[in-house]
C-alpha cells in the first residue's frame, strides 16, 4: 500500500499489484471521506489507521460498482456508504461475475472481500457543503459512475470516467464496445466547468489541470475517427 498526500487534506492509498488501483481519503471540516473501498479488507484497514485519531463522521462514497473499487465495503457496512443508484444495480448484479473473472485472472484480493451495497444512493448530485463535496454524475465504463469534486483543495476524484496513460487520456467507456460520443464529450464538457487543480483517477497517476487538454484531443481523435 502506497500513501501519497496529494493536498492538506486529500490523500491517495493505492494498491501497486496487478495495476495500480487508487482510493483516497479526504479530511473534511465535519465529515471525514473515503473515497472507494478498492480490492479488499486491508486499504480499508489502512485508511482507518490513517485517520483513527480523527473522530469526524465518516462517509464512504463508491464512484462506481466495479468489483476492484468495492471490495472492502463490507468492513464499513454500519457507515454511510454512497453511490449513484445505477453504479448499486451494478454492483448488485455483477459482483459475482466479475469476483470470478478476477480470479481466473489471478488478480490480486487484498485482505477479505465480501458483497456489500451502499446504503444512500442519489440519481444527479449530492452535496456536503460545509465540508466543500459535491458528487455528481458523471460518463464512466460502467452504468452509474460518479465524480467528487472538494472546492476546498481544488481536487477533482474521476474514478473510471477515464484513465491516462503513456501522455494519452482515453474515455474508459471504450472498453469492449464503440465510445460513445455524446457522453465522452459531455464528460469534458462537465469537467471544463470544474475548477479543479489535481485530478485522482481510480489506475493513473495524479493529473493537473492540463489533464483536460488530453481529454479534448481524445475526443477530437474519436469523433474524427
Amino acid at each position: 500500500m502506497n500513501i501519497t498526500k496529494i493536498r492538506s487534506r486529500n490523500i491517495m492509498f493505492t494498491v501497486p499489484e496487478y495495476g495500480m488501483v487508487n482510493m483516497a481519503v479526504i479530511l473534511g471540516t465535519k465529515h471525514n471521506f473515503i473515497i472507494d473501498t478498492g480490492t479488499g479488507s486491508d486499504p480499508v484497514h489502512a485508511m482507518l489507521e490513517y485517520i483513527e485519531k480523527d473522530s469526524k463522521p465518516l462517509v464512504v462514497v463508491n464512484t462506481h460498482g466495479d468489483w476492484d473499487h468495492v471490495a472492502g465495503n463490507w468492513v464499513l457496512e454500519d457507515r454511510m456508504i454512497i453511490a449513484h443508484v445505477l453504479g448499486r444495480e451494478v454492483m448488485d448484479k455483477e459482483w459475482e461475475k466479475q469476483v470470478q473473472i478476477a480470479k481466473e485472472e489471478d488478480r490480486c484480493f487484498e485482505g477479505e472481500i465480501r458483497k456489500c451495497l451502499p446504503n444512500i444512493l442519489f440519481e444527479e448530485s449530492l452535496h456536503f457543503p460545509e465540508d466543500g463535496i459535491r458528487l455528481f454524475h458523471t460518463p464512466g465504463h460502467t452504468r452509474g459512475c460518479i465524480s467528487i469534486y472538494d472546492s476546498v483543495d481544488k481536487v477533482l476524484h474521476a474514478g473510471d470516467s477515464f484513465g491516462v496513460s503513456d501522455g494519452k487520456a482515453s474515455f474508459w467507456e471504450s472498453w469492449n464496445r464503440k465510445i460513445n460520443l455524446s457522453d465522452f464529450k459531455r464528460l469534458v464538457e462537465i469537467y471544463q466547468q470544474c475548477d479543479f487543480e489535481i485530478c485522482i483517477t481510480g489506475h493513473s497517476e495524479p493529473q493537473t489541470k492540463e489533464v483536460m487538454a488530453l481529454l479534448e484531443a481524445a475526443w477530437v481523435e474519436a469523433a474524427n475517427s
